[in-house]
């Protein structure tokens, strides 16, 4: 892109003047024709690479370039921090150093972190501020509402206080889900339930598939809380967007071909994995929430028609 001759002009510097540029009276191409003679090339050229433009345009430039050149210059949001993959750390060392089976959660170390350096997301003007004050005001005006409707119904049969209920909670649900869009806090994970004897071979598996560009933008798994191996750890594995639903169901689909998602338990029972968006993680909104909201979004049995058998 070619800066305009008004561009030069602002910042000091006239543009190249030629006679099929100048129209009007005699008078006036004359005087441009003047302008012309008197120009500086050597000062024009000599200030050309400084002009505000001319900056702005390499700048753009070398940004496309580096946005489709496969040496771009890899990305770790978490560099710096002792419980996650360094850039000049290889996955083995790093799975070595950082085995979630034995590493024990503390201050430094509430989680296990590793981030896709190849992903194209780099921190952004997301206001997850001010999503939570207006998502709180969200959930209170629903409160309200809910505590009237219950009074208003004392006595009657539940289902019938839950129908009432039932559009008041889709609405609160797609008006929380567009504020985090406002406000671009929209990231989210598939989330799975390795046990303590899976952990260390599945956060393997999701590694080396973050690092490798087939997941998402990062995953995370709980290190050793120190309560044994009674309860199953957590790994979340992050998307960008929770609704661009082309890229979730393709990290949800990876996943099923790297052997991590288990649609059948033993006794054939239905199990899948869940999607959850981070708004609604640091909203407080689990399982049983006093809202009566979903805690997910997705459930992998729906999104793979019917699952894998």
């Amino acid at each position: 892109m070619t800066a305009s001759d008004s561009d030069y002009e602002e910042y000091g510097t006239s543009g190249y003047l030629s006679t099929w540029h100048t129209p009007g009276d005699d008078e006036t191409k004359a005087k441009l024709e003047e302008e012309c003679a008197r120009y500086d090339l050597t000062r024009y050229w000599s200030n050309h690479l400084y002009l505000l433009p001319v900056i702005a345009a390499k700048c753009r430039a070398e940004s496309q370039h580096a946005s489709s050149s496969p040496n771009k210059p890899l990305y770790n949001p978490y560099e710096g921090l002792i419980c996650a993959r360094q850039l000049n750390e290889s996955v083995a060392e790093f799975l070595k150093r950082l085995p979630p089976l034995t590493t024990s959660v503390s201050r430094e170390c509430p989680w296990i972190y590793i981030a896709n350096p190849y992903a194209s997301s780099r921190p952004t003007d997301y206001d997850q501020g001010g999503f939570m004050r207006d998502a709180q005001e969200m959930l209170e005006e629903f409160t309200a509402k809910k505590d009237d409707i219950e009074k208003s119904m004392a006595g009657k049969a539940k289902a019938s206080i839950t129908r009432k209920l039932t559009p008041l909670r889709k609405t609160l649900e797609e008006k929380l889900l567009a504020k985090a869009k406002e406000k671009n806090f929209t990231s989210g994970k598939w989330m799975l339930f390795p046990t303590a004897e899976d952990v260390n071979s599945q956060w393997a598996i999701v590694a080396e598939a973050t690092v490798n560009r087939e997941l998402g933008t990062a995953a995370k798994v709980a290190p050793n809380s120190g309560d044994g191996d009674r309860t199953p750890r957590l790994i979340c594995v992050y998307t960008k967007d929770f609704s661009d639903m082309e890229d979730v169901k393709r990290v949800l689909s990876r996943m099923v071909e790297l052997g991590l998602v288990k649609q059948k338990g033993a006794a054939g029972e239905e199990r899948g994995i869940y999607y959850k968006a981070d708004a609604f993680t640091e909203l407080g909104i689990s399982s049983g929430n006093e809202w009566g909201l979903k805690a997910s979004l997705y459930a992998s049995k729906d999104l793979l028609g019917g699952g894998k058998k």
